[in-house]
């Protein structure tokens, strides 16, 4: 029988390219004791625009008793970012390129069993060319941060080299109310040195271990041989999976008998559901319209990095649960198998994708690793019931010297896609600067945007006209909000909250003003918002924060909900509570203030020290006391809610003060006008009237790419002098690859890519021929 040996701890760690490491005898004496998960990032990961990128070492010993030396030995990581090699007693076994799938080599040529072996591990995050995610706004954790495993197993077995997949995979042909049609695709592996035979049997157990269905087939293979193998089977009236309403899971027990002998057997987790997308009305699961009311979501954690356990997972599934979400972007890259089940049994729909992100590489482009990388996504998560999207691309370039070589990735993806699973629906996620009209809208089976009114663009009111019109535009388009979001920073505060302060009641304020336009809009078959937590972006440095995106409804460190967290909670979870928002905003020189109430509950009464001030009803769940007057030093706010016969209750302390503490203001920059922050770059300022310049071929122009322009000296020297040196600025790496014509379409109000800029640059850049 199959076993599973976690290989988590006595690993011996060095954060040097040690030449040498992958020799049997090498003297790992001096290295650093750890267990796993690890990531030599954890520290430096979030904390400024320079982290630890290059390649590490890892070794352990491995031993088996001579008991086993008929059996085959396989490595399972989990996850290592991002390009891995592994080695057993000297012996190059292979190499993974992709930090987020799980991967597994065969170790048994090289094993020597009742003896130690030693696996030496080659993990490198540097800058690699041609291996995905390029370039992101997060920051790239190295190392083996997840579990590794060692799997022993009969030569006879379910296949364990599919691309890290389980081997095992629940095809649901047909499923309705009455009658769920399954295929179960088992691939065999046959490593005998002889043909055989192997009777393969399966079990459909319900939720209560109850036996539904099963059926058998005798398989013949040749030596050597892997043999997929299809039987039909059915279940009868089925339970279905149905999101949080019944997050209902059957069971598969796949067994391999050979001699009358149980020689392997997987159990596969499942659920049965049928789902559709309307463009006017959304989503359709097993026949019911329900509201997708979701959250994205990156896996790391403040100063663990990605290296977090279970009770991590199980910590965020809580919170995610909490405010009542209901569907999760698992951004932007193939999460931990784990935290997918947990999805499964709580009833989260899931958008999984995979790292296709923002810059295409310029020596792979035809995206091999893209598509390896999908097909990995694809197989080892066919069998979670709780996944419905898989997306293909995010904010991939716009306006890129390959923009024609990036479309037909993406065709080729979708493509792909649908080929290994024709059951689910393709997405994308578009950069805000697609056009309504482009082809990207119509690749994939659904759509969604990332776009930021509100804070990068315009205001948060203008999401009303644009999603009308897009969806004028194309009715038969189904359309999510696939990212929204504004920074919220839990130290600042403000009574007049405005786009750009970071204040926590701007962050509150603008989510407010967004929910209340997607809600009124039902052919939205999603919203996600931008991000369920603080994560880590190093290339970041915002509102005199460094190395952190600060969108989270939740603090990086999970221990805060910001206010807006709560607002979402009013409107999504049936949970009765009360909160009281800028509890954090204690020192006030207001003589007067608006306290902000959220809640779900019927009524809520105000006390202010000890006095019942106001009872506001509860309906529209965002409850503002106006025009409070308070007592000099500290006021003891109190407020009591009231659902049915039970009540709940919220306090807060708010002391009044002459003068306002200047801790609760971003820090701004010397010339005063405008936060600190990555997006606020050279001005320039020049009153001379340009006319627009034509362009003639064989010149550079802004149709041509910063990174292009840059490395030419001419125009190198004509782009600094007009628009600073670009190069020193934190995202310059995330806009070299645009053209200049897409980044001034990007630009909100600044100065920097305006229209008189763009023709400044043009009237000398064409001077330059190519």
């Amino acid at each position: 029988m199959r076993r599973i040996i976690n290989l988590n701890e006595m690993w011996r760690f060095s954060k040097q390219d040690e030449v040498k490491a992958k020799e049997l005898n090498f003297n790992d004496y001096d290295w650093e004791q750890l267990s796993l998960p690890h990531t030599w990032n954890a520290i430096d990961g979030a904390n400024g625009n320079e982290y630890y990128r290059g390649a590490c070492w890892y070794r352990r010993v491995v031993s088996l008793p001579e008991l086993d030396q008929n059996k085959r030995i396989f490595i399972e990581f989990q996850g290592a970012n991002s390009v891995v090699d592994v080695y057993l007693n000297g012996h190059h076994l292979g190499q993974h390129r992709g930090g987020y799938s799980t991967f597994r080599f065969d170790l048994t040529k090289h094993f020597k069993f009742g003896k130690p072996n030693v696996l030496s591990v080659k993990v490198d995050n540097s800058d690699i060319e041609d291996v995905y995610p390029l370039r992101a706004d997060f920051t790239f954790f190295g190392g083996i941060y997840r579990d590794v495993n060692l799997i022993v197993v009969d030569p006879l077995h379910i296949d364990l080299l599919d691309h890290g997949s389980m081997g095992v995979y629940v095809v649901q042909e047909e499923v309705t109310d009455e009658l769920a049609k399954l295929r179960l695709n088992t691939r065999i592996t046959n490593d005998l040195q002889e043909d055989s035979k192997v009777r393969l049997w399966i079990d459909l157990l319900d939720q209560t271990g109850n036996l539904v269905s099963n059926c058998g087939a005798e398989v013949s293979l040749n030596a050597g041989e892997t043999k997929p193998v299809d039987l039909a089977m059915r279940i009868n009236e089925p339970n279905l999976w149905n999101g949080i309403e019944n997050a209902y899971l059957y069971e598969a027990r796949i067994s391999l008998q050979r001699f009358n002998d149980t020689v392997d057997e997987v159990i596969v987790p499942f659920g049965v559901r049928y789902f559709h997308v309307d463009p006017n009305h959304g989503l359709f699961l097993n026949g019911k319209n329900v509201r997708l009311n979701g959250v994205a979501r990156h896996q790391d954690r403040k100063d663990m990095g990605w290296a977090i356990t279970h009770k991590e997972h199980e910590e965020d599934m809580a919170l995610i649960k909490e405010i009542g979400a209901t569907s999760i972007r698992l951004a932007h890259y193939q999460h931990d198998q784990y935290f997918y089940d947990l999805c499964d049994r709580e009833g989260m729909v899931v958008w999984a994708e995979i790292p296709f992100i923002t810059q295409m590489s310029l020596t792979d482009l035809t995206g091999e690793n893209a598509k390896s990388q999908m097909v990995e996504l694809i197989r080892q998560n066919f069998n979670h019931p709780s996944i419905l999207f898989w997306g293909i691309q995010n904010e991939i370039q716009i306006g890129s010297k390959n923009e024609e070589k990036v479309r037909q990735v993406v065709r080729e993806l979708n493509e792909l896609t649908k080929r290994e699973d024709p059951t689910r629906l393709t997405t994308m996620a578009n950069m805000f600067i697609v056009d309504d009209k482009d082809e990207y809208n119509y690749m994939t089976d659904v759509i969604g945007y990332n776009k930021y009114y509100g804070w990068y663009n315009g205001k948060a009111e203008d999401f009303a006209p644009w999603l009308d019109s897009f969806h004028e535009t194309n009715p038969n388009t189904s359309l999510c909000i696939s990212e929204y979001g504004a920074e919220g920073i839990i130290e600042y505060h403000s009574d007049e909250p405005k786009v750009k302060d970071y204040t926590e009641e701007y962050h509150a304020l603008y989510h407010e003003k967004t929910w209340k336009i997607f809600k009124e809009r039902p052919y939205l078959w999603a919203t996600y918002v931008w991000n369920m937590f603080d994560f880590g972006a190093n290339v970041r440095d915002e509102g005199g924060v460094k190395g952190r995106n600060n969108k989270g409804l939740v603090t990086y460190d999970r221990r805060v909900k910001k206010d807006a967290f709560f607002m979402y909670k009013a409107h999504w979870s049936k949970e009765p509570f009360v909160h009281i928002a800028g509890k954090r905003y204690v020192e006030r020189a207001s003589k007067e203030i608006d306290l902000k109430v959220y809640t779900n509950c019927e009524q809520v009464t105000l006390n202010i020290n000890g006095e019942k001030v106001e009872t506001l009803s509860g309906k529209d769940k965002i409850l503002i006391f106006k025009g409070l007057e308070l007592i000099e030093g500290q006021n003891h706010i109190k407020v009591i809610a009231h659902n049915g016969n039970d009540s709940f209750l919220d306090q807060a302390l708010i002391k009044k003060v002459e003068t306002e503490h200047p801790c609760y203001s971003a820090p701004v920059e010397d010339k005063g006008e405008m936060v600190a922050n990555w997006f606020d770059l050279p001005d320039y300022d020049d009153d001379e009237p340009i006319e627009k310049v034509e362009i003639p071929d064989g010149v550079y122009s802004s149709r041509d790419t910063l990174h292009d322009l840059m490395a030419n000296d001419e125009t190198k020297e004509i782009v600094i002098k007009i628009l600073g040196d670009l190069t020193k600025i934190p995202m310059y790496g995330m806009m070299e690859g645009f053209k200049l014509d897409a980044l001034a379409s990007m630009d909100n109000d600044s100065t920097l890519f305006n229209e008189k800029v763009i023709n400044r640059l043009n009237r000398d850049l064409v001077k330059v021929t190519k």
